[in-house]
């Protein structure tokens, strides 16, 4: 009998070890746990600074992700001929997704013109990007659909600088500039039209882009309305065109 019960007694007794030691490895994880926790407490820049190089990290990721995205998607972004274009004859491409009702691009568009009359070496690609609701569409639309008529960037400007933009008011502008509406109507709500929109929506998220405005120059993108960093980016671009002649 004695046998018999000898391997149980074994067993039990390992059993019992595993459980002090597991017993003993929680205790020291809980206070390392402490220990760890009290010294963040006592020393809070730790966690910035933590915060900051994985913001960092992340930014590099980013950064690194969206050049690789502009160069396969390069002609897309700066050829379509689809889209309307400022100083078609630039050497410097700047491309711009924007919202007719989007406050900040309305901000950054008085500069946008300023910047396009003072530097007819700079080639303006404008992307309709609606993502805020009907009446953007409707103004994408209608610009669209007056590019054959000659008067697009006209009627972007005057769009850009009406502060509430409805259907009506985007009608209205379009008969003040002698547009021919109905006719501008029928090619924005066309399919060729739609598909162009819907085009420009896939190209934004295959490029990461959550907002407007977004502007990109040669593998730089420039989220929000930072003109400085646009200016800056043009200059750079302008810099290293000057050093391959």
């Amino acid at each position: 009998m004695p046998l018999t019960f000898r391997p149980l007694a074994v067993a039990a007794a390992s059993l019992v070890a595993l459980s002090l030691i597991g017993c003993g490895q929680a205790n020291a994880d809980k206070a390392f746990g402490e220990k760890v926790h009290a010294y963040l407490i006592e020393h809070p820049e730790v966690l910035v600074e933590m915060s900051a190089k994985l913001q960092e990290k992340q930014v590099a990721e980013k950064t690194k992700n969206a050049k690789g995205a502009i160069t396969k998607y390069r002609q897309a972004l700066e050829n379509d001929p689809r889209d309307f274009v400022a100083n078609p004859n630039g050497s410097i491409t700047v491309v711009e997704f924007f919202d007719y009702r989007c406050g900040y691009c309305k901000l950054a568009a008085p500069q946008i013109v300023e910047l396009i009359q003072k530097n007819p070496d700079v080639r303006f690609v404008f992307k309709d990007f609606v993502i805020f609701g009907h009446d953007s569409e409707v103004a994408a639309r209608m610009v669209l659909g007056a590019k054959d008529q000659g008067k697009t960037i006209e009627l972007h400007k005057r769009l850009m600088a009406e502060k509430s933009l409805d259907e009506a008011g985007v009608v209205r502008i379009a008969q003040q500039l002698g547009i021919d509406v109905a006719k501008a109507r029928a090619t924005g709500v066309s399919e060729a039209t739609t598909q162009h929109l819907a085009d420009t929506h896939a190209l934004a998220e295959a490029l990461a882009i959550e907002g407007t405005p977004a502007f990109l120059v040669g593998d730089q993108m420039i989220p929000g309305a930072d003109m400085h960093a646009l200016n800056l980016a043009i200059d750079q671009a302008r810099a290293g065109k000057a050093k391959k002649v």
